[in-house]
């Protein structure tokens, strides 16, 4: 085949399924935003709308003392590292930060990355050697998935389960399963979110852990939705139990959603742990730190939510009174403390239809269907931020309910 025809036949192929996605009404379509994220939005060819679809949970992505400490970072330190953290990459600011993060979580340490996906991909790929075991919840992140997926490519010899969602008899029969497998010769790891992203419901850390000292496992969560949501001052799923850092073998999570937005994810627990990540984690071996200009924004971010408690507070009230307007409306939304609605309708052409009649209301809430979830799961997300007042989630409310009259 030669070059000419194999482009050809790849945009034959990619161009059938783009076809087919456009006529079946599943065309995702980039919206382009020109202003700051915040409450509202200044949208392309919508002008001013109420932004419900942001993981902006604490309203700090435009918060004044958020901005000034970006600018700050790169006036002092550049616009890039120009490198990787081991060979010159790492900068005051990144210490700053991971230090913030471990006060923050009240563990030994933590280290910084490009992204959670980041994160994600390493801690197991790092971690994990021949013989471990690697149990998932069936409905965790993609990016705990990939990770795992890529941690028994790299390293042969780790063993991965998958327990039902928030099943806590499932993982118990994975984990009697794992005592007598002898395949199963070293540690074994239980990973879940904090906060489900498409369901919005938590996971029972309490029940984890009391299952993983049982059975000897080690207890890792991916708390991306629920830092600086759950629990009374932010801290995380573990607060809003009453647990402790502690009682959480090793976290990890983002700064790009309450923590500013801006971008970065991390790893936090114990030292040995870190260490390893800064000896031997592929993502920051070879590649790029995090920008110096995210880490002093992020860090701002954690300083003001560790400073007024009360943003959490107000999310909470606003996340009450949108779910309580949102039944009202008509629409059943899943139940969970969470500051994620999902609005289930089943159909992916029918989420994202919605989705583009309460853009013309003047209301910015998004349909997802698959392959971010499942088949004949599709949603209309709708999240919550305490940068929103009454008035804006009476907007939402009432452009529900005007929706569901047109049905």
């Amino acid at each position: 085949m030669t070059h000419a025809s194999a482009i050809d036949a790849f945009n034959e192929r990619s161009g059938a399924i783009l076809k087919q996605l456009k006529e079946s009404g599943q065309l995702k379509v980039l919206q382009m935003i020109e202003s700051p994220m915040d409450a509202t939005v200044r949208l392309r060819g919508f002008g001013e709308v109420a932004c419900f679809c942001s993981n902006n949970y604490l309203g700090l992505a435009n918060h004044p003392e958020v901005v000034a400490a970006g600018l700050d970072g790169i006036k002092q330190h550049g616009a890039g590292t120009a490198s990787v953290r081991f060979i010159c990459g790492t900068f005051k600011p990144h210490e700053m930060l991971e230090n913030t993060i471990a006060k923050f979580y009240g563990v030994e340490c933590s280290y910084t990355f490009v992204s959670c996906w980041n994160a994600n991909e390493a801690i197991f790929a790092t971690l994990c050697e021949a013989g471990d075991l690697i149990i998932s919840d069936e409905l965790n992140h993609a990016s705990i998935i990939d990770g795992i997926r890529l941690a028994t490519v790299i390293k042969k010899g780790i063993n991965k389960g998958i327990y039902k969602h928030a099943d806590p008899k499932d993982l118990r029969t994975k984990l009697e399963a794992a005592r007598v497998n002898p395949e199963v010769s070293g540690l074994i790891w239980v990973v879940t979110d904090g906060v489900f992203s498409m369901e919005g419901d938590i996971a029972d850390l309490p029940g984890l852990r009391k299952l993983c000292d049982e059975f000897g496992a080690l207890l890792v969560v991916d708390d991306s939705h629920g830092t600086g949501v759950m629990g009374k001052t932010g801290r995380g799923t573990h607060e809003h139990y009453g647990m402790s850092g502690g009682d959480v073998d090793f976290f990890t999570g983002t700064l790009g959603k309450a923590l500013g937005g801006g971008a970065g994810g991390f790893i936090a627990g114990p030292r040995n742990g870190i260490e390893m990540m800064i000896q031997r984690g592929r993502p920051t071996l070879f590649s790029n730190a995090l920008p110096v200009t995210v880490a002093c924004s992020a860090n701002k971010a954690i300083e003001i939510l560790m400073r007024e408690p009360q943003r959490v507070e107000k999310l909470r009230q606003n996340v009450a009174y949108a779910r309580a307007g949102i039944k009202k409306a008509g629409f059943d939304v899943l139940e969970s403390p969470t500051a994620i609605l999902p609005i289930i309708v089943h159909d992916t052409a029918k989420a994202i239809a919605m989705s583009r009649k309460l853009l013309e209301m003047g209301v910015y809430v998004i349909g997802f269907g698959y392959p971010v979830v499942p088949e004949g799961h599709a949603r209309l997300r709708v999240q919550i931020s305490a940068a929103h007042e009454k008035a804006h989630v009476d907007r939402l409310i009432e452009s529900l309910i005007r929706l569901k009259a047109e049905k």
